[in-house]
């Protein structure tokens, strides 16, 4: 499903819903710009807000209360906002509301509005401002947001008054569905969210053209029936669908299938097709890669080197002149591409065979030992948030014949992400297990997640890797020969 099929289906749940100011009687239709803004998300299918506010946002914390249907999601870190708002958009396809204070606020928690910017997670910051008559005080809180929020949002709008409240939600929400989906942020001052506002219904927004380039589809069916070292690459969000079209094309041309090495959402277990990830290091990515002539990017891009390394002195990791062919762009699924591609070339349904299913070992426990102990007990439909980083290492070769579940991985390396998104993605699917496979160094980032997971009740089970000591910069400084 789609970011906006999801919202469209949330938002058929609300559509008779109406909000009314208690203090007023049913004929009166006033309320202030929060409630405005708040009730059009409600209407939109956007009904979860994970909240760490200040003093400029309480007109904001008192709509939570006057809204019905909004559910507010306490945080004591910035970081663990953003980053549950990140899980919560990867299980659900709609965006969850962040809830930050000024400035300093939302750069607390900037580093998992990365991650989730990397993700296409669909994700909706509201963030309070002074008074729009305050500002020229330069008061110790005030800052230039918009700098702050740009590199992480691909919308950025301030709120110029109570009656704006509504509009500006409605067009942060249809920027961050997308097509791409990602990060939208609004800037609201104080004085547009005590106004008064009239309540209205705003809409919905505008259904976009599906994201498929039929010339591409037929450049990649062009390629695939040559056979000529053509390979697929799927990332961002690889459930079933993808997994089961790009299976097909590779059963009937011969095509190898590669998956992100960090996709931001992966499904994977018994009865699904499995394919490489593409290695961490650049050096193995490039051997396994050599050879490939065109690749066909599904859901996400050409693959490149975390880091710069001074001994490798290149970026990409595939062969010089090799052509990449974008099926559909990052931020919009590759079933949507690849469902076309599987009806150009004809394919045939494919069967999948499974591995063995996975035992519980004996003996001690090690990252190898630890990881395939989860694998083998983990029910079916789990949600792993795994953030493990090199202790992950037996899960990642379990998983595979695990039960059916979905992975969350860092997408874009900003440590402190597991804890977070683990309780995002409780949160939205609470009739479903929730594992946080977490290293200890990254856990301690975002720490004050546990008390979010007490609070709300949330069903997740932490599983901490404890090697005491930051495993992957010992493996760099060993790399750079040190």
């Amino acid at each position: 499903m789609t970011c906006r099929a999801a919202l469209r289906s949330a938002r058929r749940r609300r559509i008779h819903e109406r909000v009314r100011d208690p203090h007023h009687d049913q004929e009166d239709h006033h309320v202030n710009g929060a409630e405005l803004l708040l009730q059009t998300a409600v209407e939109q299918g956007v009904d979860v807000c994970f909240a760490n506010p200040g003093t400029t946002e309480m007109e904001l914390v008192g709509a939570l209360d006057q809204v019905p249907g909004m559910r507010g999601v306490l945080g004591l870190f910035e970081g663990v906002v953003t980053g549950a708002a990140d899980g919560y958009g990867r299980v659900t396809g709609r965006p969850a509301l962040t809830l930050l204070h000024l400035g300093p606020g939302f750069a607390n928690g900037i580093a998992n509005l990365h991650n989730a910017r990397r993700a296409h997670t669909p994700v909706v910051n509201l963030i309070g401002d002074h008074a729009t008559w305050h500002l020229s005080a330069d008061a110790p809180l005030t800052s230039d947001i918009e700098s702050l929020a740009s590199p992480v949002s691909q919308h950025v709008e301030r709120v110029t008054g109570p009656g704006h409240t509504g509009s500006a939600m409605l067009e942060a929400i249809a920027a961050a569905v997308g097509p791409p989906s990602g990060v939208a942020t609004l800037i609201v001052p104080q004085d547009a969210a005590w106004g008064a506002a009239d309540l209205h219904d705003v809409g919905l927004p505008p259904e976009p053209e599906p994201p498929v380039d039929g010339d591409a589809v037929g450049a990649a069916a062009t390629r695939l029936r040559s056979g000529d070292g053509v390979a697929i690459l799927l990332g961002g969000v690889v459930r079933r669908a993808e997994l089961e079209a790009a299976h097909r094309i590779a059963e009937d041309t011969g095509a190898k299938v590669w998956i992100d090495t960090f996709p931001a959402v992966l499904e994977q277990g018994r009865g699904l097709p499995r394919f490489d990830a593409i290695p961490y290091f650049p050096e193995q990515a490039i051997d396994a890669l050599a050879g490939i002539r065109t690749l066909v990017c599904a859901g996400t891009r050409a693959p490149v080197a975390f880091f710069g390394y001074q001994s490798l002195g290149r970026s990409s990791l595939l062969d010089k002149g090799c052509d990449v062919l974008e099926l559909c762009p990052p931020g919009t699924r590759g079933h949507l591409g690849l469902d076309a591609l599987v009806d150009a070339l004809e394919c045939p349904t494919a069967t999948v065979t499974d591995p063995d299913v996975p035992e519980v070992p004996g003996g001690d426990l090690d990252m190898i030992t630890m990881g395939q102990v989860v694998g083998a007990v983990q029910p079916e439909g789990a949600i792993v948030v795994n953030e493990a980083a090199t202790s992950g290492l037996g899960w990642a070769i379990t998983a595979g014949s695990a039960p059916p579940h979905e992975s969350f991985s860092l997408t874009g390396g900003a440590i402190g992400q597991g804890l977070p998104c683990a309780v995002g993605a409780a949160v939205a699917a609470p009739d479903r297990k929730v594992i946080a496979l977490q290293a200890d160094g990254s856990g301690l980032y975002t720490v004050q997640s546990l008390w979010t997971m007490a609070r709300e009740g949330l069903d997740v089970t932490v599983v901490v890797c404890a090697n005491r000591a930051y495993r992957i910069l010992q493996m760099e400084l060993h790399r750079t020969g040190n």
